[in-house]
């Protein structure tokens, strides 16, 4: 692994023996959390198999620039931090978002191409407000901790395994990605609720796949399934899994769906 910087962006990268693909990975990620999420399977894994990879924290987190910001940070900084890498990859990127990063992308190609996207358990075009009511139905005291790691205050582990995890979890590494995470932007969820949408008529439309949990406590399926009509394509759900899609014990199984996807495209 090599941790470098871009500008003021940390981009955690991953390069292959031999490249065997023209286009480079570039993942995004979700709230509360940063690059590392990505470089714990999934950039290693690709990489094994011949694509560059690349993770970028975006403004406000992990290693990237001010982090003491954060609250002024909007879906729209976060697309011009993934284009302002993607200009500096030797080939453009095939997209990956998760959760957070997944409404980044869809933004990203209202401005932008790409050769191909993939919506991991993504913030529908609809927006956040759906799965906000669904855990206030369901899961009231999830989404009173949820409000307290945005506001940066220590909240009970549990909740971070019940936010990510349905599958067993390893203590140590769940303590760890515990002290990993983060606050995330106020501006950028109220972006994401209401004030920022994605607008699928102004969008590029490269091939996009979407893929969602079935025990995802963040993103239910239906959810899913809202992004995947809008695009008119099929969500894939991934049975036995939680939101944290490429951190659970079966993150290989989304993986090797990924690969093989791009595969088909020949990418």
């Amino acid at each position: 692994m090599n941790a470098t910087r871009f500008g003021e962006l940390e981009v955690l990268c991953h390069a292959p023996e031999h490249v065997t693909h023209e286009h480079p990975l570039l993942f995004v990620h979700g709230a509360y959390v940063a690059a590392w999420c990505w470089e714990e399977h999934f950039q290693p894994w690709f990489a094994h198999r011949g694509w560059s990879t690349y993770a970028v924290s975006l403004s406000g987190h992990g290693k990237s620039r001010n982090r003491e910001h954060l609250d002024s940070y909007s879906i729209d900084d976060y697309v011009r931090d993934v284009a302002e890498v993607a200009a500096r990859l030797p080939a453009p990127p095939i997209l990956i978002g998760h959760s957070m990063g997944g409404m980044v992308v869809q933004k990203y190609l209202e401005q932008y191409d790409a050769p191909a996207t993939v919506l991991m358990s993504s913030v529908p075009p609809q927006g956040l407000m759906g799965s906000a009511f669904g855990l206030m139905m369901k899961r009231p005291n999830l989404l009173s901790d949820l409000n307290n790691i945005m506001a940066g205050n220590d909240v009970n582990i549990d909740s971070l395994r019940e936010a990510l995890f349905y599958q067993p979890v390893d203590a140590d590494d769940l303590l760890r990605y515990y002290h990993l995470s983060q606050p995330e932007s106020h501006r950028a969820i109220w972006d994401m609720s209401l004030f920022n949408l994605p607008q699928p008529g102004r969008m590029h439309r490269p091939p996009m796949l979407i893929l969602g949990a079935e025990h995802d406590a963040l993103i239910p399926p239906d959810q899913v399934h809202m992004t995947a009509v809008t695009y008119g394509r099929q969500a894939e759900i991934f049975s036995g899994v939680g939101h944290g899609m490429m951190l659970e014990r079966d993150w290989e199984k989304v993986a090797i769906r990924i690969a093989d996807w791009l595969a088909e495209r020949n990418l």
